[in-house]
Order: structure tokens, then sequence, then C-alpha cells
């Protein structure tokens, strides 16, 4: 009887499926080199989180009070605004807070936003944010010659762009280069967001310091205050500024009459000719009608009055402004996690693609050996 050794077959993997054994021992093999690359990406990563600029938060949230028919209609909009509608309660002249971000982003507020004068440390005055964004603050020389290395070589190859003029109250608005940059870092220091779940808005300021954070948010937000105030309350300032100058007309001219009146009256007081009977009915009818029209006046003046205080917005204050006092960036440990990662990642592709270029290149050489 013949023993005939039997041998279990080992199963071959087809071309399309993964061999996990080939795989790990790939990544064994390359393990140096995935190392050396997350060592790499980590010192990377610790330098941009160690020289990377410290961002304080400041925030604020307010409600904005509109009138008494928004008020009733408010929940309705709201439920409204879920479903794909819009009410449109609000009249013509109003501001909803929907168009709060784009008041912000525009060129006129960003314009006084540069005049804002805050307080910085090693600076012994307070500043323009404009004065400190292109006076005192400068770029990291590490940041500036890696990351922002690029910029730095475009610049220089665009050269010195042509200085603009600001615009003067009748032309357009033109922004100097020193301008526009500081526009641009506005986008990242101010940004406004609103609720219109909730009907509330929150300001957002970031600055490298703590104390200008604050104060920044909160001059922004009186400048926000006083922008829709002074859009809302235009008309009725117009009509209140009218009204008071036609009061102020009619109250000379009733004195006067009402002077006039008492001193005839004093001079002619056995006198009943004719003449001063007409003279004094005469007086009267004018002192009547300047009386009559001065009431109404007063009338009007009152009601003007009213219609400005009606129209002033009320923004209630849910949380006021405070001073940050810790640093909302960088995160440095999050910051050094990514770095690690990115680098585990590229460790680990240069592995597998020079193992594929290696397989590929043996592929081509054994067609090539078989077309010979």
């Amino acid at each position: 009887m013949t023993t005939e050794s039997q041998h279990t077959p080992t199963p071959e993997v087809a071309d399309d499926e993964i061999d996990l054994i080939q795989l790990a021992k790939t990544f064994w093999e390359g393990r140096k080199t995935i190392i050396k690359t997350v060592a790499v990406f980590a010192v990377l990563g610790l330098l941009v989180a160690l020289f990377s600029a410290k961002q304080y938060t400041a925030t604020t949230t307010m409600v904005p009070q509109g009138t008494d028919a928004q008020s009733k209609l408010g929940g309705l909009s709201g439920l409204a605004a879920m479903a794909g509608f819009n009410l449109n309660i609000g009249g013509a002249s109003d501001i909803t807070p929907a168009v709060y971000p784009q008041i912000i982003s525009s060129v006129p507020f960003q314009l006084g936003l540069m005049n804002t004068k805050l307080t910085f440390k090693g600076i012994d005055h307070p500043v323009s944010l404009f004065d400190y964004y292109t006076e005192y603050d400068k770029p990291n020389p590490l940041i500036k010659y890696t990351i922002g290395l690029p910029g730095v070589i475009l610049k220089a190859i665009k050269g010195k762009p042509e200085e603009g003029i600001s615009a003067n109250n009748n032309g357009p608005i033109r922004l100097t280069d020193d301008q526009r940059k500081v526009q641009k870092r506005l986008a990242d220091l101010v940004s406004i967001d609103y609720n219109d779940k909730d009907g509330y808005v929150t300001l957002t300021c970031n600055m490298p310091e703590a104390l200008p954070a604050a104060q920044l948010a909160q001059h922004t937000q009186k400048m926000l205050q006083q922008y829709i105030t002074d859009f809302k309350v235009k008309k009725a300032k117009a009509n209140l500024e009218f009204v008071q100058q036609r009061y102020d007309e009619t109250k000379k001219q009733f004195e006067k009459a009402q002077d006039g009146l008492a001193r005839f009256r004093d001079r002619n007081k056995n006198v009943a000719t004719a003449m001063a009977q007409t003279e004094l009915e005469r007086l009267n009818s004018n002192y009547n009608l300047l009386s009559s029209v001065y009431t109404e006046l007063a009338k009007q003046l009152e009601q003007a009055k009213i219609q400005v205080k009606e129209d002033t917005p009320v923004f209630t204050i849910i949380e006021p402004v405070s001073v940050p006092l810790e640093k909302s960036k960088p995160k440095r440990a999050m910051i050094l996690i990514i770095w690690i990662f990115l680098g585990g990642i590229i460790g680990t592709g240069m592995v597998f693609g020079r193992e594929y270029l290696q397989q590929f290149k043996e592929r081509w050489n054994t067609i090539d050996e078989s077309d010979s």
C-alpha cells in the first residue's frame, strides 16, 4: 500500500482581493518611514502650535425689539420661516436682524470700526484698529516665511499697488491699499449671527488680546444699535424737525401779535372811534388765527416726539460684553494631534505608494520579458 503525502493547498489570493497579511507586512517593513514622517510632522505641528498668534473672543447677545405688530406676529413668522414661507410682517422701512451681517460688512460701517480706539499691552496710549494693524501688528517671521511664503513671493512679483484715496461725501468710496488690508482682517475679527428661531443676535469679536476684544465688541454693538436707530427714526426725525421749525416760527408770530394787541388796547382805552374798533377787530382776528395755529402745531409737535420714541428700536441685552479670561485660539493640543495624524497618513501613503510602484515596475518588466 502506497502512502501518499496529502498537502493542504494554500489558497491563492485573487487580484481583486485584499491580502491583509501582505498589508500588515508592508506596514511593518515601512514602520521606520512612518515613524520618521510622524516625528517630522509632530515637530512642525509643535512649532505651529507654539508660534500661532493668540486669539481672545468677546461676545454679546441681544434681542432687538420690534413694533407691536411684529411682536404679536413674531411667533407666527418663526413657524412660517420653518415651513419655508416669509410673511414679511415688517414695514418697508424696517431693518430685520437678518440684515445685520450685511450692515457690519458694509464699507462705511467697517471704516467706522477702523477708527475704534483700543488699548493694547506695550502701547502707552490707545490706538485705532487701523493704526494697530498697519503700524504695530507684525507677522511672526516663522509663519511669514513658511506658511506665508507664497504670499510674500506673490506680493514681490506684483509690486506695490496703486494707492487709492478715501471718498468724500459726494463721490464713490475708494479704499487705500492699507484700508483694504484691514477690511479683510475685519472679516475674521467681527461676525454676527442671527437665530431666527429664538429671535436673538450674537455678536462676536476676536482680537490678539482680551481687553481689545471686549472694547471692539462693545464699540461694534453701539455702532450697530446707532445705525439701526438712525435708519428707523430717520423719517420721524425729519417730520419732527419740520414741525419744530414751524412751531418756533408760529410761536414768535403769536407772541408778536399778542404783544401788539395788548399795546393797542393800552393806547386806546377811552377811544371809541370806528377806526379804532376796526383795528381792534383786525388784531383780534389775527391773534385768534395765530393762537389756533400755534395750539395745533403744539399738538403736532408732541405727536412727532412720541412718534420718534415709538420708532426708536429697543435692544434688550441678554449677555453683555465681558473681558474674556481665557484665549479661544490656538488650541495647541488639537493642532499637535492633527499634525501627528496628518503625518501618519502621509507616512503610510508613502510606504504603500512605494510598494505599489515596486509591484508596478515588476509587472512592467514581466510584460516586456514576455513580449521579447
